[in-house]
């Protein structure tokens, strides 16, 4: 007997755009894929393209998802590093090494400035929690919903101690105004900017959506061009509804024409940004109408081993042409999906391979929303795209990543990351990402997710992956060993990185160290000695592949780091997220005049 779902499996056919029958059938729930519209008219070019600026706009896009606290706050004190070097940058040779530094309006002794100091900065703040895009969970309906649960991709105001951050003219972001050129003049003073940016990222808080959107969350702001203001549920259906006019007025006022604009993403798991409208939502859906949970149903058996072949869909479509009938199948005899086959915290985890349909938006989706001067809008018709209106051309959008990667695989020098991250141009990406057009898995098996532990030789260190368990916290130096999952509602960590302090995890509270499987096996729990318990002196991060595809396609645009910082201590050279902040900035050298 099937569980209760919310859509028969012949609405569930056409809950694909008709993919059942035809497998080259596009979904009207896809605009980004659409043909450009059919009215046969042209976009006007608009001006030149605007290709140096010396105004800067940066969007600190930040995961608020549970136990990034620790990321956070190293994200928070790495800060004054990065004003500072915008306020005063650092004196280049000729090669582009760093020389000398020189304080603000002082000229360098030696060597020139990497670029013109910005004396004309917005800084904004947006976390990645989008609600459930149609679904209970993170929604007023699932009830035990926070509005941390959905902040909309609208800037936020809400700081480290909870009350709200004075924001210029309130409009949402600070303005780094030294020269007092604004009116009213914004921020003239760095401690004070320091003061304010780091209190907005602390106040992120930890409290959003696990179904995190990293990637449409910045879409929305800067470049949705009608984002919509609610999703509404009608016979199983999502249906977008109006326009968010609140978001749109703070991308007004925070995005200016001519500026440079630059991304900076903070995340310790791979992007869940689900499509919007359909039932496509039902990804995200934790109980049926029945108030029992809600599982989707299995994938057919070659979406197993061949998740891209025209017959892997879901059991609960029709058969395609030519492939073995549903009844048939043997995935599909197997019945619904249990709690332990899909647990709600693995739903964005290869979707296509264990339900036979993808639920994300498509990567291109951004990297066309980063690049191009023209996107489909939600009914599918050609519009300028948002981000390029005022003529800015595509070289001076940049996407930094500060996400889940072994420092060791994108550093310079795999044993010592002050020595600093390589550029995007320089990676090797079948490392990190593998072939995604043919489905080949990461290089790097630490780059793989895998509920279950897995084996091999980390390439840039050449050391084994060690096995649950093991006496040494350090028996990798990337991730310190793999864990037992008995639960199978989680991945195996990429990288790990310490804490600034310990975290004992008290009885009964959601913490890292709680689970029985994590105080015999975890490296988070694990102190020096190699004993294991519920202190947590470790933070873990999943492989963030989607970000990552994103950043492959954007050549010197894009600027890759990770999350796990080599040191928790302030006075080491490797601490924090400053070395992050060092290969942004070398993105920003000729961009800026």
């Amino acid at each position: 007997m099937r569980s209760p779902a919310l859509f028969s499996f012949a609405a569930l056919a056409l809950f694909v755009g008709g993919a059942a029958a035809a497998c080259s059938a596009r979904s009207p729930l896809e605009p980004f894929d659409l043909e450009p519209n059919g009215e046969g008219g042209t976009i006007d070019p608009g001006p030149p393209p605007v290709t140096t600026s010396d105004k800067l706009d940066v969007l600190f896009v930040v995961d608020n998802s549970k136990f990034l606290g620790a990321a956070h706050q190293m994200l928070s004190q790495s800060i004054p590093y990065f004003t500072g070097r915008l306020a005063a940058p650092r004196c280049v040779n000729g090669l582009g090494a760093v020389v000398a530094e020189a304080p603000p309006g002082e000229p360098c002794p030696v060597g020139e400035r990497e670029f013109s100091p910005r004396n004309d900065v917005h800084f904004g703040v947006i976390s990645t929690s989008l609600g459930g895009h149609g679904a209970d969970v993170c929604s007023p309906v699932g009830g035990s919903f926070n509005p941390q649960m959905n902040d909309r991709a609208h800037l936020l105001s809400r700081g480290a101690s909870g009350s709200a951050v004075s924001t210029y003219q309130e409009k949402g972001f600070l303005a780094w105004d030294p020269s007092f050129q604004l009116s009213p003049p914004g921020e003239g003073s760095l401690p004070s900017l320091d003061a304010k940016l780091r209190s907005l990222v602390e106040g992120v808080g930890t409290d959003g959506c696990g179904f995190e959107s990293q990637l449409e969350s910045f879409y929305r702001f800067l470049i949705d061009p009608a984002p919509y203001d609610d999703i509404v549920v009608t016979d199983g259906s999502a249906t977008l509804v109006g326009v968010d006019d609140q978001l749109l007025a703070q991308r007004r006022d925070f995005l200016r024409p001519d500026s440079a604009v630059l991304i900076v993403l903070l995340t310790d798991e791979n992007d869940c940004s689900t499509r919007e409208g359909g039932q496509y939502f039902l990804a995200n859906q934790v109980y049926s109408g029945a108030g029992q949970p809600y599982h989707l149903p299995r994938a057919r058996s070659i979406c197993l081993t061949a998740p891209n072949d025209p017959c892997c869909v879901s059991c609960g479509q029709q058969t395609p042409a030519g492939c073995v009938p549903t009844e048939a199948d043997t995935s599909c005899q197997k019945g619904p999906f249990d709690d332990v086959e899909d647990p709600l915290n693995l739903r964005c985890f290869e979707q296509k391979r264990r339900f036979g349909i993808d639920f994300l938006y498509p990567v291109q989706r951004y990297v066309d929303g980063l690049s191009e001067a023209t996107i489909a809008d939600r009914d599918g018709k050609l519009v300028p795209n948002p981000l390029f209106e005022g003529g800015r051309s595509a070289d001076l959008v940049m996407f930094a990543g500060i996400v889940g990667v072994p420092w060791q695989d994108v550093a310079v020098d795999p044993k010592s990351l002050p020595t600093g991250y390589k550029p995007a141009q320089e990676i090797e990406w079948r490392l990190l990402i593998g072939d995604p057009d043919v489905g080949a898995p990461a290089e790097d098996p630490l780059m793989r997710e895998s509920i279950d532990a897995r084996v091999g030789t980390h390439p840039p260190t050449q050391t084994e992956l060690g096995a649950p368990g093991d006496p040494n916290p350090d028996a990798n130096p990337v991730n310190g060993h793999e864990r037992v999952i008995t639960s199978r509602d989680d991945l195996q960590f990429a990288c790990v990185y310490p804490l600034p302090v310990p975290i004992a995890c008290a009885p009964g509270e959601v913490c890292e160290c709680n689970s029985p499987d994590a105080v015999a096996t975890s490296p988070l729990c694990q102190a020096a000695d190699g004993t294991y318990g519920t202190v947590q002196y470790r933070g873990g991060a999943r492989p963030g592949l989607r970000p990552l595809r994103v950043l492959s396609e954007l050549g010197d645009r894009a600027s890759v780091s990770s999350v796990c910082a080599e040191s928790a201590d302030p006075a080491d050279a490797g601490f924090g997220y400053q070395t992050a902040f060092d290969a942004i900035l070398r993105t920003l050298r000729g961009r800026a005049r």
